[in-house]
């Protein structure tokens, strides 16, 4: 996606600190990583002016200056996978401590919708996750739609296949072939 003309893939599942992963010089407290916690409750619209992107401490209360805490960021560290793998990899990598730790507040819920079951709420896919976030941090709110777009037309075309009686036509063969590991529930069938 030109969206994220910048974005750089690293698969693994440790790296001894940011460079590593990056293949270049970085320093991980310039960097901010979207956090799998979520914000602690009292005060949340109040103290990060409705954002998406809320900056936190370890213990998962907004930071009091939020424009000081999200300015100046090299980067977003976004960890992709299942919850469980993604868990994994905040644990695997201590380095991840010194960044910024971020969480969203969406607006919204998960274009998935019934298709996939969310541990919470509030919680978005990766792709979701990093269109907020850049809307969010560069201020330029197309880039959540231009991010999601293709995911809300994935999933529609996933359910009327479903609706159809065929779903290999509407996903890529590797989320038709295989539904479950890919995260997506395919609705029930209504008898007639």
């Amino acid at each position: 996606m030109r969206q994220f003309h910048n974005a750089r893939l690293r698969v693994g599942l440790s790296w001894p600190n940011l460079s590593a992963a990056l293949g270049r010089d970085a320093d991980a407290r310039r960097w901010g990583v979207l956090y799998l916690g979520s914000v602690q409750p009292g005060g949340v619209a109040a103290s990060a002016g409705r954002r998406a992107v809320i900056a936190v401490d370890r213990k998962g209360a907004p930071l009091p200056d939020q424009d000081m805490a999200l300015a100046g960021l090299d980067g977003l560290i976004l960890l992709d996978g299942s919850w469980s793998q993604a868990k994994a990899l905040w644990w695997r990598n201590p380095w991840l401590l010194k960044s910024r730790r971020l969480v969203l507040d969406p607006r919204l819920r998960s274009a998935y919708g019934r298709y996939r079951r969310e541990p919470r709420p509030d919680a978005v896919s990766t792709l979701e996750a990093a269109g907020l976030a850049l809307a969010d941090l560069e201020r330029r709110p197309e880039l959540a739609e231009a991010a999601v777009g293709v995911l809300r037309l994935l999933v529609q075309n996933y359910a009327a296949a479903g609706e159809s009686g065929s779903p290999d036509s509407a996903m890529p063969s590797t989320a038709a072939a295989a539904p479950r590991r890919s995260g997506l529930k395919r609705p029930r069938q209504r008898r007639r």
